[in-house]
């Protein structure tokens, strides 16, 4: 039977989010919401309905199971990113298709220590990286510098903020008490400053149709005031007062073909080892000797039209209402096939 009814689940438009400005959907965001579901009404093709108050969620879909879930709730079950994979796995249990990865792919690539050594074993380039257990005191610290700091589960950027790339040892148990007090007993990762340019790669489709690799996106740090750390800080997507909100841009990136081919066969790879499906995106960075590193997997990327997948799908002429149809498309034929 041909798959008409579409539920799109979204975060909780109405409980605390700490990845977000004050910890809670703002204009911003629901104007992105809007967006989206304009999108897709426009169309044409499905009866939709959409749901982003997680406290009916369950009963709205045991009342009216629908063909397929649009799973855009990227921010975890109740807004609580460690839940990211609650609503996939109760799908699962429930008999219901829904697009986007599953279970298991969301639980291995919020660890971004195994997305690492998956990566490094599958001959992906990836950066050095030490992990510092959060049961343990610092004590003797990695002597690798420049470093960049970070929790080794977390989203959007949360405990990356600008202090985060250190540069002495000093600078770098600032940071981690800092990282301890804010995210109590999460683990850190020190890892390699990669100091070139940052690339991001999107893949819509599945291995079994093959994939749509849209052309890569390059972050343009340039207008960054001096002194400031290229990097995609938690300022850059919670504080609209920074300038690494402001001055931090997308661009097409300007790489040769077999640059683009490389990324592409790596990011496949990846694609099939962490059983993502339908479509994901892969952040890379050059090192000082200009060879790109894997810095991260991402299966349920960002959806709004101001996300880097959207950016990349304009770059390959796709209107976003159309990067939204081809996920769906992507799961229809999966689940179909």
């Amino acid at each position: 039977m041909p798959i008409h009814d579409l539920v799109v689940v979204t975060g909780d438009h109405a409980a605390p989010d700490p990845t977000k400005r004050g910890a809670r959907f703002n204009e911003e965001d629901l104007a992105m919401h809007r967006a989206m579901v304009a999108a897709l009404e426009g169309l044409g093709r499905f009866r939709l309905r959409v749901i982003s108050d997680h406290s009916r969620l369950f009963e709205e879909l045991t009342r009216e199971p629908p063909d397929l879930v649009v799973n855009f709730c990227d921010t975890g079950l109740g807004n609580v990113p460690t839940h990211e994979l609650h609503l996939p796995a109760w799908l699962e249990l429930n008999g219901i298709p829904y697009t986007g990865a599953g279970p298991q792919a969301m639980v291995t690539c919020y660890d971004k220590q195994v997305v690492r050594l998956v990566a490094e074993a599958l001959g992906v380039p990836v950066p050095r990286e030490t992990l510092i257990p959060a049961a343990e005191p610092p004590g003797r610290l990695p002597e690798f510098y420049p470093a960049l700091i970070k929790p080794n589960q977390a989203d959007g950027s949360v405990g990356i903020t600008k202090d985060a790339l250190v540069r002495d040892e000093e600078e770098a148990r600032r940071y981690l008490g800092w990282l301890r007090a804010a995210l109590p007993s999460r683990d850190a990762l020190w890892q390699e400053y990669l100091p070139g340019p940052e690339y991001g790669l999107g893949l819509i489709g599945n291995p079994a149709d093959g994939f749509t690799i849209l052309p890569p996106l390059v972050v343009d740090f340039s207008a960054l005031p001096a002194g400031l750390a290229p990097i995609l800080s938690y300022e850059s997507k919670a504080l609209p007062d920074s300038p690494y909100w402001t001055d931090i841009k997308f661009a097409r990136a300007d790489l040769p073909q077999e640059i683009v081919a490389r990324m592409g066969s790596w990011a496949e790879r990846l694609f099939a080892r962490f059983g993502l499906r339908d479509y994901g995106r892969f952040d890379f960075r050059c090192a000082a000797d200009g060879s790109i590193r894997l810095m991260e997997v991402n299966p349920n990327p960002a959806w709004a039209p101001d996300g880097k997948l959207a950016f990349m799908a304009g770059f390959a002429g796709f209107a976003y209402s159309r990067m939204l149809e081809m996920i769906i498309d992507a799961a229809i034929r999966r689940v179909e096939g």
